[in-house]
């Protein structure tokens, strides 16, 4: 592409005329429309008081909301059931640094648990009344419980007998962000890297803020989550059993909307009724972050009843509407949208780089190290939040020129293309695509940083059962699973991995194999594709491969065991090749250190 195609200079930096609004009353602006043709324009008010992005004076500080403990005397106690999970392990990191006494139990040990531990955290492996008890009889001040947990589990049934306070982790988060500036980022794909990104560019902006994320983001100190002392909290918002209902946000994202969580929702309509749910709880004066591409995300607005103004003004909401009078900001790849990307292309980083447009006119490049148009679509959505956060409209362009620095040095999350090694020129990568439309983004970001190279997706499918079960993941989005894998020129799939449930609907890998059809292939043990992959790879080291391990599950585990056997196995590579093969500094935040016999 011809650079001068995406240059910009500095005298379209600034806002276009019509943007700007210096009338203290009710503004009326121009509409943006859905580019689905939604029936209704998007509402957009701007008699709120703005939020200052560093300094936020004007929140309430009078709830009882679980703070941080100042006075060591008063530290109360806090126990967690489920605890080695990504959402409560976060929150039990937060409660340890915001004072707080902190136990829990989980019935799998992980790394999380160990993280935990060193921090100061009492973990148990199972569940009993006596985790319960700190040595001298003592019981908890709370009880905080995973969504995965069951009511009758016996340390929820010992604290309740006992009068100790039982939140589900939807309740708590509710309770712990009430006293914060929420900025809430939810949807069905894309919440843990735009959750992360949009707290690593604040922080790099100056903002001291706390942040929860369900992944582990290598350049948080923390892990996961951020502890500070201001007043904006940024939160992984999620919709599995209505959990981000508990919420209360100043700002809320919408990244997209589609039917997953099938053991909970029993179709797309059911997941839609949840979001508008969510939208409701947006704070007065508060803001919504919509992609405005999103058919699904879409139509959570189709049943707003509003009144059109003039094509130059925005329309003014019913009365039924004004009282909950947020404004809709969209962001997109559609012109339609007031925030927009154009002019896409991979860069040299392995990430991609991109036109920001406004309104539809230019107003930045943007570079990023990660790869796809999906984390475009993610970094849209930061921009468009970073800006909404400050208010101030004439400082937005300024804005985007601080958002531009940190954006580009953002290097993404665990498990999202993240890159485990090399070696014989073969890349290993992982991530935690276990639906089909976050399978075709990881396989068409792939696809646009190798373009020259063969893809060898190993997929371990993902399946719930519960009370309330109304399917398998795999049953329910086999043809869409199907279509998404055809992409790869090689798939091999996993028998499922379904964690604590039962495989209820007698669906397994084998299944999804004939469905995609050659060249793909059922090998339900890990030891037996370990033992193929390596055979394979290392007869013939010469060819142009890039293996992806996806799912949700212990697929996780591959790549590295892979890698260390490929070592293991090319004793007369170099050194440079064999530090490849155990360290490898890739475009992303990653260093694979091998240790240990994986054999």
């Amino acid at each position: 592409m011809n650079s001068m195609a995406i240059s910009i200079s500095k005298s379209v930096s600034k806002f276009h005329p019509k943007s700007h609004n210096q009338n203290p009353k009710l503004s009326i602006r121009r509409s943006h429309h859905c580019p689905f043709n939604c029936p209704y324009p998007f509402k957009s008010l701007s008699n709120h008081v703005p939020a200052k992005l560093i300094s936020i004076s004007n929140l309430d500080q009078t709830t009882n909301s679980p703070l941080k403990i100042e006075n060591p005397s008063l530290r109360k106690w806090v126990h967690f059931i489920g605890i080695g999970g990504s959402g409560l392990s976060a929150l039990a990191k937060l409660a340890l640094n915001q004072g707080y006494e902190v136990s829990g139990s989980d019935i799998v040990w992980n790394e999380s648990i160990n993280g935990l531990q060193e921090a100061g955290a009492k973990v148990w492996l199972g569940h009993s009344a006596n985790n319960l008890r700190n040595g001298v009889g003592n019981l908890p001040d709370f009880v905080v419980v995973s969504s995965a947990i069951s009511s009758d589990n016996v340390e929820i049934l010992h604290a309740e007998s006992f009068g100790v306070p039982v939140y589900k982790r939807d309740k708590w988060l509710g309770m712990v962000t009430s006293d914060y500036n929420l900025i809430a980022v939810s949807g069905t794909h894309g919440k843990s890297t735009t959750t992360a990104m949009l707290a690593y560019v604040l922080k790099s902006m100056g903002d001291d803020l706390s942040a929860v994320v369900g992944a582990n983001v290598p350049q948080f100190p923390g892990g996961n989550i951020l502890s500070g002392n201001g007043h904006n909290f940024v939160l992984e918002a999620d919709e599995y059993d209505d959990c981000f209902l508990g919420l209360s946000p100043y700002i809320a994202v919408v990244t997209n909307v589609e039917w997953e969580h099938v053991d909970i929702f029993k179709n797309e309509e059911a997941v839609r009724k949840s979001f508008r749910k969510f939208l409701k709880q947006i704070r007065v004066g508060g803001y919504l972050i919509l992609y405005g591409d999103s058919e699904g995300a879409c139509s959570l607005l189709r049943e707003t009843d509003v009144e059109t103004a003039s094509n130059d003004e925005l329309f003014v909401p019913s009365s039924t509407e004004l009282s909950a009078h947020y404004r809709v900001t969209t962001y997109g790849i559609s012109n339609l949208n007031e925030w927009h990307a154009s002019f896409i292309v991979p860069n040299s980083q392995g990430g991609v780089d991109y036109v920001l447009n406004h309104k539809g006119y230019p107003v930045a490049n943007i570079s990023l190290k990660i790869p796809g148009t999906h984390n475009v679509l993610n970094s849209l959505a930061v921009i468009a939040a970073v800006t909404a956060l400050i208010g101030d409209k004439s400082l937005s362009y300024e804005s985007v020129d601080r958002v531009k620095s940190p954006l580009s040095n953002f290097l993404g999350v665990s498990r999202r293309f993240e890159m485990i090694g090399e070696i014989y020129g073969c890349q290993i990568y992982d991530d935690y695509a276990h639906h089909p439309t976050a399978v075709c983004a990881v396989l068409q970001a792939a696809r646009t940083r190798y373009p020259h190279k063969d893809l060898w997706v190993i997929f371990q499918p993902h399946t719930f059962s519960s009370l309330f079960h109304f399917g398998s993941r795999l049953a329910a989005f086999m043809d869409e699973f199907s279509n998404a894998l055809s992409n790869a020129d090689r798939v091999i799939t996993t028998q499922v991995w379904a964690a604590r449930e039962m495989n209820v609907c007698d669906v397994s890998g084998r299944e999804l194999a004939t469905c995609i059809g050659p060249p793909s292939e059922y090998i339900p043990f890990m030891e037996d594709i370990l033992d193929k992959l390596v055979q394979e790879i290392s007869t013939y080291p010469d060819q142009e491969i890039v293996v992806f391990t996806l799912g949700a599950g212990n697929i996780t585990e591959l790549g590295p065991k892979l890698l260390y056997r490929l070592k293991k196995k090319a004793p007369s590579i170099t050194d440079n090749q064999s530090k490849s093969a155990t360290e490898v500094l890739r475009p992303g935040p990653f260093t694979i250190k091998i240790v240990g016999d994986y054999e």
